[in-house]
């Protein structure tokens, strides 16, 4: 019993330390402990049940252990994301501990590859969705390490460490020979990424396609009073703040709902009846003739749709103050000193926060996981979008889509040529949250090599190299503006043109799989009745 407490305490402390500020290289060894407790059980079914216990405590320990900061938005927030993500990975452990026991061992570490990898991928493409933990991530502070994420994207991350831990385990389990050969596979496993990783990191270059000037303001707005009224304080606050930014920036970033109140799409006014443009955004527009005529300014709002009654999406609400539909949108607009608009609709939504129908929300608000500014069910942009500027093509990525590789690749499949994320990183406090959430955005520069330039709220502001290295920042608490000559790229990654093709593929493996272990097990037990 206290063996096997310790083994699961181990696996947690070494599973945790990449979403911690610290290092992802404990990844390859860290499941090694909990395949040994896997392996000191039998076939019974009281051992299964065990064997259940000793998971679901190591991966919810894991998941306390690394997303405790939600604490600081809501108490339940750490409850709701620890039971979806350990729900996760108690399929796919517990479906090579099934396997592994009854039926080829081969079968069951395939299973567990294969079925791990594809949950991971259910993280990414399910409405609800928390993709915080795909072991793939835990790498972002090992840039070098993994360049070869723009072949595979972070599930490559997510294959190398669970083929590291199988082989690592197997090589401590052998006996003679047969140690040898698993020590000399596990290291190879290991040592040929590395080297590959090297090697790219080492010669790869930014195309000479030109740069963009860019300056991203950080306007250090208290995430908490910021939707609590101080509406004219914020205006203020951004107009001071754009006095700063040099005379000859192309892109000014701002971000995500630096802009308070609401405003009617498509011209942005204050109701649905106007013709002219909000105030504020005459002003910012005013603003931008007269100091930065070249600049288009890019910054977060809140906008509403509406629509003709039976022409609403599922998203819409009923208006409660005349006839048809509305949507609120969580957006990028793209203003320039014309007064002309583009905009982009948040479309990976938080859980529990903006993605959250609304009888749900209604019966279960305390329940909420307070990580954005508009809570209950919001409208949701399809894809990425990018913003077209003197002669340049941006994406304006809102926070959360920066979790999804996939996603976010449609931003540079649409012809981004350097990135921008907006974000509102202040609601948990000065906490390993914001850190990870800005040090997971360079596995996106190396996945899709486009420059990042990220404007947080407050938190963690800068750029991001094409290979993940980290430029200029301003951190927590800081008021003030950066900028930077950002290098522009059109062209396209092996991972940007297939996406998500690992998780994929793990889809259908895990299947055949399961089907062949069903066929293997009838096959045996009439073999045994015979």
């Amino acid at each position: 019993m206290f063996r096997k407490l310790t083994a699961a305490i181990l696996s947690v402390i070494l599973l945790s330390p990449g979403w911690l500020g610290a290092t992802g290289l404990t990844l390859p060894f860290a499941l090694v402990p909990l395949l040994w407790i896997s392996s000191s059980y039998d076939a019974s079914r009281r051992s299964w049940r065990r064997m259940f216990g000793w998971a679901a405590l190591t991966f919810a320990l894991w998941n306390v252990a690394t997303v405790w900061w939600l604490w600081n938005a809501t108490p339940v927030g750490p409850v709701a994301a620890t039971l979806a993500s350990t729900f996760f990975n108690m399929i796919a452990f517990m479906l090579f501990h099934t396997v592994s026991k009854k039926g080829p061992k081969a079968l069951g570490y395939t299973l567990l590859v294969a079925g791990w990898i594809a949950t991971e991928y259910w993280y990414t493409v399910g409405e609800f969705s928390w993709p915080w933990l795909i072991l793939g991530n835990g790498f972002s502070h090992e840039t070098w390490l993994v360049q070869w994420y723009e072949y595979t994207g972070v599930f490559g991350g997510s294959l190398w460490v669970l083929l590291c831990n199988i082989l690592f385990f197997e090589a401590i389990r052998a006996r003679r020979n047969a140690a040898r050969w698993a020590a000399a596979a596990g290291m190879l496993v290991v040592a040929v990424p590395v080297v590959i990783s090297l090697a790219i990191w080492g010669s790869w270059e930014q195309p000479d396609e030109g740069t963009a000037e860019v300056s991203i303001v950080q306007p250090n707005v208290d995430c908490y009073d910021k939707f609590n009224g101080r509406a004219e304080w914020q205006e203020r606050n951004i107009v001071d703040l754009l006095t700063e930014v040099p005379a000859g920036a192309q892109f000014i970033l701002l971000p995500e709902t630096a802009v308070p109140r609401h405003y009617w799409e498509p011209g942005l006014t204050e109701t649905r009846f106007d013709n002219e443009p909000g105030p504020f955004w005459q002003e910012l527009a005013d603003t931008l003739r007269s100091s930065h005529p070249q600049a288009l300014l890019v910054t977060g709002a809140f906008t509403n749709r509406y629509y003709a009654a039976g022409l609403q999406p599922r998203t819409a609400v009923g208006n409660p103050y005349g006839d048809g539909y509305y949507d609120d949108f969580n957006t990028a607009v793209g203003l320039d000193s014309a007064g002309r608009t583009q905009l982009h609709h948040k479309g990976k939504l938080v859980i529990g926060v903006e993605n959250t129908p609304t009888v749900i929300f209604d019966l279960m608000q305390f329940l909420v996981i307070d990580l954005g500014g508009v809570v209950g069910q919001i409208g949701m942009g399809q894809h990425g979008t990018a913003f077209a500027h003197a002669g340049m093509r941006m994406g304006p990525a809102i926070c959360y889509e920066g979790l999804y590789g996939d996603f976010y690749g449609d931003f540079v499949r649409r012809g981004a040529q350097f990135m921008a994320i907006i974000s509102n990183d202040g609601w948990w406090g000065d906490t390993p949250g914001y850190k990870h959430l800005f040090t997971i955005s360079r596995l996106r520069a190396i996945e899709h090599r486009r420059a990042i330039a990220r404007s947080a709220n407050t938190g963690m502001s800068g750029f991001i190299s094409a290979r993940g290295d980290i430029g200029e920042t301003l951190g927590w608490e800081k008021r003030g503006v950066i900028s930077a000559a950002v290098p522009l790229n059109s062209e396209l990654t092996f991972y940007t043109r297939y996406g998500d093709y690992l998780g994929r593929i793990a889809e259908y493996l895990t299947l055949l799989c399961v089907l062949y272990y069903i066929a293997y097990r009838v096959k045996r037990e009439n073999y045994l009745v015979k």
